[in-house]
């Protein structure tokens, strides 16, 4: 069974006026998924169903063998899945980074001495081991929304859930988050990004496409973004090397290959 069942999901805030409609997808344990869509295509929705902040009008999520349609199994969804929102000020709680750490922890009852090896454990994760004392107020973007990353991770999450969690940073912020999801994916935690930023879906292992509520395309980073009718269709851009290549292209530049990455671009351009 995978780690993450969504089947047949739908879901309104108005009536008669779908947000999600009849989503079905599984994740393994492990995987990195992206989900991608344009501004109101259910994304973040699609983030708060996974760890039961929402319920589905209809169909199921199940996570870990528990149905968030079964309101006794709602605390364990919420311990399995980690939500990390876009501004990581709106989940900063405390005036020092070791205290906000332990604050999950310590609401569900983790006893005094595991706190502190959850600390160190999701300081370390995200390479904030330095900052124990700070105060996050003063930290940078990136930083930031890595101490809102260590706090979920003190919770010991078998999924994260990260929406839109690069959306507010600069490009030497979201880079370092992508760091920090390539260090968890390597220690086998399973990582969902919810994101607009095609660079970013690149490094994920598959790829959801969203548009208008729902999935009109799954696949491996390269076969969604060598689909330019769907992506056209979902409002979509590709990558920027593949951008590059495009525009190299129409002006006579020969480029060999598909291009998707940095590193394709100059292995296309190498003579």
């Amino acid at each position: 069974m995978a780690l993450l069942e969504v089947q047949n999901v739908s879901y309104s805030y108005e009536k008669n006026k779908p947000v999600l409609k009849n989503v079905s997808f599984r994740v393994e344990e492990g995987e990195h998924v992206a989900v991608i869509g344009h501004n109101g295509s259910g994304k973040s929705t699609l983030a708060k169903l996974l760890n039961a902040l929402l319920i589905p009008a209809s169909g199921t999520v199940t996570v870990d063998g528990f149905s968030s349609a079964d309101k006794k199994s709602l605390f364990e969804i919420r311990k399995r899945v980690g939500l990390v929102f876009q501004n990581p000020d709106n989940q900063l709680v405390a005036s020092i980074v070791e205290d906000d750490v332990a604050f999950g922890p310590e609401n569900i009852g983790v006893k005094r001495e595991e706190i502190k090896e959850r600390i160190d454990f999701a300081l370390s994760a995200v390479g904030m081991q330095d900052f124990l004392k700070a105060s996050p107020m003063r930290l940078s973007g990136g930083q930031k929304q890595r101490i809102a990353i260590a706090g979920v991770l003190a919770l010991k999450p078998k999924i994260l859930v990260l929406d839109e969690s690069t959306a507010m940073l600069d490009p030497a912020g979201r880079a370092e988050i992508a760091e920090v999801v390539k260090t968890l994916k390597k220690d086998g935690v399973t990582v969902i990004s919810v994101t607009h930023y095609m660079d970013e879906a690149m490094t994920a292992d598959r790829i959801f496409v969203l548009s208008k509520g729902e999935i009109i395309k799954t696949g491996s980073p390269k076969e969604v973004f060598s689909d330019r009718e769907t992506l056209k269709a979902a409002e979509l851009c590709v990558p920027l090397a593949t951008s590059i290549a495009d525009k190299l292209k129409e002006n006579g530049v020969d480029v060999r290959g598909d291009v998707f990455t940095a590193e394709d671009l100059g292995a296309a351009l190498c003579v």
